[in-house]
């Protein structure tokens, strides 16, 4: 073999492994691509459930801050509108993030052993919800309840609001004729004379001020009752995701404090996602919650405890409840009050 040959040959061997060399190079780019861009769209999505009650999350919804700031982490939102079952949806973890409701009807989760944890807490507004009576009525206080007719949702807190004032005036609920019907019979009920009190919330209690001028003869004011809201998440989602927590929480307080600085522009806002109702009216209701979104502390659960005391007492529960068993999340970077 001549020396062009054996140069040829060196040549040929080399070009064929330099080929080989960027083949493989090529290849573990391709490689490496393919799962940079399995990664980036690996997104999961965050499903939460609201009502027209749940002020801040209707307001999240709208404004689309919460889908900006978890879109940044990889997350989707997909929401939930809940107008019944929502006890079922609390139990059964079909969601991941739960409308916030009030402290009494927390308590049905706790009973049902729901696979819930808390992980925020709007303080109380004792004076959101009511028992009133027409304008005309010779009812003058909670005393002059007995033996009349007075509404009130089942379970709710304006439920345990009824109980506690009746016992603070020496009575219990088989001193009155009550019905248990839900806001839209109650309220046809009471404008038409077929009830002699109400026990109702925001915005309904609002609304019955203004547009019938009802009187109210007690709320929750004096800690008869202290009426304070609670969000939950299913407790395998939270374990999984304390970062989304994290933004959620951070979300609903600021949220929960423009409302608050807002007074008209919330209402306006507002008033056509609660249903229509005048802006005025929603800015009645606003001014008695507090929407402070603050952690929930283990040991600040007291008015819990009396809750569900008094609603097992009533044999509304079948079992002794500790409110000291629910689930709290809490993440090391939130203060705490």
């Amino acid at each position: 073999m001549n020396a062009a040959s054996l140069l040829l040959q060196r040549l040929r061997g080399h070009l064929l492994r330099r080929y080989r060399a960027q083949a493989v190079l090529v290849a573990v780019l391709l490689t490496a691509n393919t799962l940079y861009v399995d990664t980036a769209t690996a997104r999961e999505t965050v499903s939460i459930s609201y009502q027209r009650s749940s002020t801040l999350f209707i307001l999240l919804k709208r404004t689309g801050e919460l889908e900006k700031r978890l879109d940044a982490l990889g997350y989707d939102v997909s929401w939930h509108e809940f107008s019944n079952g929502l006890l079922q949806s609390l139990n059964a973890g079909s969601v991941d993030l739960h409308a916030d409701v009030a402290d009494a009807f927390a308590l049905f989760t706790l009973a049902a052993n729901a696979p819930l944890t808390y992980y925020a807490e709007e303080t109380s507004a004792p004076s959101a919800q009511a028992i009133i009576v027409p304008p005309n009525s010779p009812i003058r206080s909670v005393s002059d309840l007995k033996g009349k007719r007075v509404a009130v949702s089942k379970g709710s807190g304006c439920n345990f609001l009824l109980l506690a004032a009746l016992k603070q005036s020496g009575m219990t609920i088989d001193d009155i004729q009550v019905r248990y019907l839900e806001p839209p019979d109650a309220l046809a009920a009471f404008r038409g004379g077929n009830i002699d009190a109400w026990v109702i919330w925001d915005p309904f209690l609002a609304a019955e001020q203004r547009d019938a001028q009802v009187r109210v003869i007690a709320d929750g004011s004096g800690g008869l009752a202290q009426y304070n809201r609670f969000y939950t998440a299913t407790t395998a989602f939270a374990s999984r995701h304390p970062d989304v927590l994290r933004v959620v929480f951070d979300e609903l307080n600021r949220t929960g404090k423009w409302v608050k600085s807002h007074p008209q522009e919330a209402a306006q806002i507002l008033s056509p996602l609660w249903g229509n109702i005048p802006a005025q009216t929603v800015e009645l209701a606003n001014t008695r919650r507090s929407y402070d979104i603050v952690p929930v502390r283990g040991d600040r659960l007291g008015d819990l405890q009396r809750i569900a005391d008094t609603y097992y007492a009533a044999r509304m529960i079948p079992k002794p409840l500790n409110a000291s068993d629910i689930r709290i999340w809490a993440s090391p970077t939130l203060a705490q009050p």
